[in-house]
């Protein structure tokens, strides 16, 4: 039996009510904030940035754990991270292919963290994740963490990572029509009191499944990255979060000004469907406590930008479109500080960058640093005030 065969089924929002649809849930609470704050964690080695200047950021398990505590301590609202699947070597340079999980790494924080959201990144269409399994997993996370963790749903751009499952890459397109078929089935056994069977386009079909316990606010948090239509008419459809890059370029200054109509985009596609989706941005950011100073660190990292993780990363065939025509992307000064867009400055200009971006449309940020753990600290100490004396956060 198909979903749109079963009785009492429902597509979207009113039959599937997420986290925002409950005032309690953590999200709920998050969304309270002016703007939402994130970590984007190293989880693979060089982290964000391709560049071989001295730094603690690591890959390892404890690194990424100490930065997770002290950005609940700070009262960051989420983390996430990476999924890649990559052969020997990864890209090269820093990025040599150590790597951990995400699914497992924020699995695993479920235990150890009390208020801030963990979100895995998983690839639902190849690999050996069937839509029960996840259903079950995520449940059982839910459980665990007290409705703090979720999903950034990834269809897979790089050919190498489909073809390393045995398969060929699914078409663009093709891709947002299959994840939307899973994610139906995985609603429907979050939802469903009876059991539940399937049989659809896909490679895998569902007879009489059932899930125990029921995630606590109706479902766990669900995000994705997207710049296409398809895309985007998918995060429209069932993402909480739509994490975004800005069209055309990274630095700022051009970047802020294509965001409002891009934004916008994404956000009418959702309110036409009686939705509401929020948007997500992952800035880079570089400062220091003057101007000189952090222009200084800036140009310590580009001196040392290393060239043979860019050759790397484009050696792999990839047809995702929210990279496509951004002036700049391939420069060394653009690989070597990493993010999708730019903030430089002192404590005091980061700030201000930060308002431009909200007024801008963007609903929440996720942060990468070059050297995490003491740019986390200063984060902490001179750049969060100033946030909450912009009224940015509470």
């Amino acid at each position: 039996m198909t979903l749109a065969e079963h009785p009492g089924a429902h597509v979207g929002r009113d039959g599937f009510p997420g986290p925002a649809d409950f005032p309690d849930s953590p999200f709920s609470q998050a969304l309270r904030q002016p703007i939402l704050l994130g970590l984007f964690l190293p989880i693979q080695a060089g982290g964000w940035s391709a560049s071989t200047l001295p730094r603690t950021t690591d890959w390892r398990w404890d690194y990424n754990r100490d930065l997770v505590l002290k950005a609940e301590s700070l009262g960051f609202d989420l983390v996430f991270a990476l999924s890649q699947w990559l052969p020997k070597g990864g890209y090269g340079g820093v990025f040599n292919g150590q790597a951990l999980d995400s699914f497992m790494t924020t699995a695993a924080l479920t235990a150890i963290t009390k208020k801030i959201m963990l979100v895995s990144t998983i690839h639902v269409l190849y690999g050996p994740m069937h839509p029960l399994h996840l259903a079950k997993y995520a449940a059982t996370l839910d459980h665990i963490s007290g409705g703090r963790w979720g999903i950034n749903v990834v269809t897979g751009h790089r050919a190498v990572e489909h073809e390393m499952f045995g398969r060929p890459r699914i078409e663009h397109d093709r891709r947002y029509d299959l994840a939307a078929e899973f994610l139906e089935v995985v609603q429907k056994l979050w939802a469903d009191d009876e059991n539940f069977s399937f049989d659809g386009e896909s490679s895998w079909a569902l007879g009489e499944g059932y899930v125990s316990p029921r995630p606590r606010y109706g479902r766990p948090l669900l995000v994705n990255a997207t710049g296409s239509d398809a895309g985007i008419a998918f995060a429209a459809k069932y993402s909480d979060v739509v994490f975004i890059a800005p069209p055309g370029a990274s630095d700022f200054a051009a970047a802020v000004a294509a965001l409002p109509a891009h934004t916008a985009r994404i956000k009418t596609a959702a309110t036409q469907i009686g939705r509401r989706v929020r948007t997500l941005l992952n800035p880079m950011v570089i400062s220091r406590d003057t101007e000189r100073d952090t222009q200084a660190y800036h140009d310590a990292i580009v001196a040392h930008h290393d060239d043979q993780a860019p050759k790397g990363f484009h050696g792999f065939d990839s047809d995702a479109h929210a990279w496509k025509g951004r002036v700049g992307v391939d420069a060394p000064k653009r690989k070597a500080i990493g993010g999708n867009i730019e903030i430089i400055g002192t404590p005091e200009q980061v700030v201000e960058q930060f308002v431009a971006l909200k007024a801008a449309g963007i609903d929440g940020l996720q942060l990468s640093f070059f050297d995490f753990k003491p740019d986390l600290e200063f984060f902490g100490d001179r750049i969060l005030p100033l946030m909450k004396q912009a009224g940015l956060r509470l």
